[in-house]
């Protein structure tokens, strides 16, 4: 029977699912699965996270907020290895019962405090310490919406788009055509706004920028095998100056290496210097992993 044939049973099993290299980590089911306890460091956040576009958005924005002078948002990073289950630990499950990478554990205040999803990280990191995101007002309002765009649009992006032109076990064009057009259109609408202003939120750099950045980026530099030449991304000009900007930004080339195979931990600014390859500090660098 060829994929357009195929017709859904009455009741859905798991065991009929062949999810490619992903079969050990997409699961039906939730909670620990394993029993083990997280790893933690001597500073008041703790981050448990794998440089994907959605667990860096939580290492740039700490590296930024470090870059802005809060000295209090020094941190721990600790890598969470999803091919290997490190999700559905019982220590990562206490601070995430969705499995889902990044995950905050905040010590720094009278009681601990979990946060979970990547733009709940950010809006909490940015109350925390009253930067990148407007305190009220039509500011506040136009950057949280941005957010919520990101948030809402990723998937499409990722778990759609990513998956069936990268990684699906067979290649179906319905998915695939149905995925790119509305990637396409994300761009555009991300385009559309960068065209009236420089930035996502407005004048100011901010949060709404730090979500969608890591996406769009990796996209744009040709992720997913030459993502940027299959969706003809280039034409978004408004998209690309922005991009440009942000990748130059040193607490973003900093936040993108934090939990990548080259740093898979990060404890304190010395552990940058450490980082053998000299070329991912590099603004121009291409990012397609």
């Amino acid at each position: 029977m060829s994929q357009d044939d195929y017709t859904p049973p009455k009741v859905w099993s798991a065991e009929q699912v062949d999810s490619g290299k992903f079969t050990g980590v997409n699961r039906p089911t939730a909670g620990a699965q394993t029993q083990k306890d997280l790893p933690r460091g001597e500073h008041g956040l703790q981050l448990h996270s794998l440089a994907t576009p959605n667990g860096q958005k939580a290492a740039i924005m700490l590296e930024e907020l470090l870059e802005a002078g809060h000295s209090d948002a020094e941190y721990d990073a600790w890598l969470v290895n999803i091919m290997e289950g490190d999700q559905f630990t019982s220590g990562f499950v206490e601070i995430n019962p969705n499995s889902k990478i990044p995950a905050l554990l905040d010590l720094a205040g009278p009681e601990p405090v979990r946060v979970f999803e990547s733009g709940a990280i950010l809006i909490h990191l940015a109350e925390k310490f009253g930067a990148f995101l407007p305190s009220s007002g039509a500011g506040r309002a136009e950057t949280l919406s941005w957010v919520m765009w990101q948030m809402g649009s990723a998937p499409f992006i990722g778990g759609g788009f990513g998956h069936f032109y990268k990684y699906a076990p067979v290649s179906i064009k319905y998915p695939i055509d149905r995925y790119a057009m509305e990637t396409k259109r994300l761009f555009d609408v991300a385009n559309n706004r960068l065209a009236e202003s420089e930035f996502l939120g407005g004048a100011d750099y901010s949060i709404a920028d730090i979500a969608t950045y890591p996406w769009l980026s990796y996209l744009w530099h040709g992720g997913y095998d030459g993502a940027d030449t299959f969706l003809s991304l280039p034409e978004k000009e408004h998209v690309g100056r922005w991009i440009e900007a942000i990748d130059a930004r040193p607490a973003v080339i900093r936040g993108r290496i934090v939990n990548t195979k080259d740093m898979p931990e990060r404890h304190s600014p010395a552990d940058f210097d450490a980082v053998e390859d000299r070329s991912l500090f590099s603004p121009t660098r291409k990012r397609t992993s």
